[in-house]
């Protein structure tokens, strides 16, 4: 079974669904609610639980997962220090790690169907606020944007942090909102504010010299950003039409593919490809909230809106599915 989650504004933050090339019937609400507006979600991979990072203490909520939402699990010890901004797990499942407002901007805990004690921070701490979060498909290493110059730190990770690695030479524009590394790991790319709006660098155990910049740029503020499972395509949901652009990869950006017949309703703030890569996903701003198509080296026509919508503006957006007996990822961090 597929599924599909959304975390929005307004009460209940997190919705979810099954999906085969299309939704099914919402399923019920979790008992205990995130504590308000859902910014971002994530998938463990096994698929067996689902973290929301939310405004509002506890700023983190995980529940077992299991064609629906299972009771939620105990707060972490040390909570998160403000609004949780964005959430991930460990390729490996074994690690939770957490961007929010309030130094040390960066939480990470041991997670074993539950939280372990979290982790010591950071020796070199983002300066103003954690908003990105991504893990190397790896593990080896983590990265988290944040909103003053370098505007992106990138650490060592084995079962803590080790010594950042150097700025890239040339840095992001402003605020990396969304990280993706490639599914080689060998690209790690981020969504911004002010123009390009995104960036490209090499990765090997550190920042190689920026990827020119795509010919067509996203038309304003980067909010998203996701590699398909093949890494050939990247794709950032951005502020301002047509909300959502996507351009082959290979070591660089080709020429941006055709815009939707559809477009998104507004601001694009989070983006997934099916595992797979047969579709893309987007959470926006205005109604309905998300929108999927298909996919196939360019957008095919917009699925029909789930029955039930979200309540408010979609933030986030994950895929989970088992495949072959593998599990296969969001490409805006990993592939197992």
């Amino acid at each position: 079974m597929s599924d599909v989650a959304v975390v929005h504004a307004a009460s209940p933050f997190i919705t979810a669904y099954p999906w085969s090339a299309g939704f099914g019937t919402k399923y019920a609400d979790p008992a205990t609610l995130p504590a308000n507006t859902g910014n971002g979600t994530d998938f463990s991979p096994s698929g067996a639980d689902i973290a929301v990072a939310h405004a509002t203490t506890p700023f983190l909520s995980v529940y077992p997962w299991s064609a629906g939402f299972g009771v939620k699990y105990a707060n972490p010890a040390t909570l998160p220090a403000s609004t949780g901004e964005n959430t991930r797990f460990s390729h490996a499942g074994i690690d939770l790690a957490i961007s929010h407002g309030g130094s040390p901007f960066l939480s990470v805990y041991p997670w074993s169907a539950g939280f372990g004690t979290k982790y010591a921070d950071p020796a070199t701490l983002p300066t103003l606020g954690g908003s990105g979060l991504s893990f190397s498909p790896s593990g080896a290493d983590i990265a988290v944007g944040d909103a003053a110059s370098p505007y992106i730190y990138v650490y060592p990770w084995s079962a803590g942090f080790g010594t950042k690695y150097a700025n890239p030479a040339t840095l992001p524009s402003n605020n990396s909102n969304d990280i993706a590394f490639s599914p080689s790991g060998d690209t790690i790319a981020l969504a911004n504010t002010i123009t390009p709006f995104m960036h490209a660098y090499p990765w090997s155990a550190g920042f190689g010299a920026k990827y020119a910049d795509p010919a067509t740029l996203p038309a304003n503020d980067g909010f998203g950003i996701a590699f398909n499972q093949a890494g050939t395509d990247i794709a950032v949901a951005h502020a301002t039409t047509p909300f959502v652009s996507v351009y082959p990869w290979s070591a660089g950006f080709g020429a941006k593919y055709a815009n939707p017949a559809t477009l998104p309703a507004s601001t694009g703030n989070g983006i997934t490809f099916y595992p797979t890569g047969t579709d893309i996903a987007v959470a926006h701003t205005t109604t309905p909230f998300l929108s999927v198509y298909p996919w196939s080296a360019g957008f095919g026509a917009k699925y029909t809106n789930p029955g039930t919508l979200p309540t408010g503006n979609g933030n986030d957006i994950e895929f989970f599915t088992p495949l072959s007996g593998q599990y296969y990822y969001n490409w805006r961090r990993r592939v197992a």
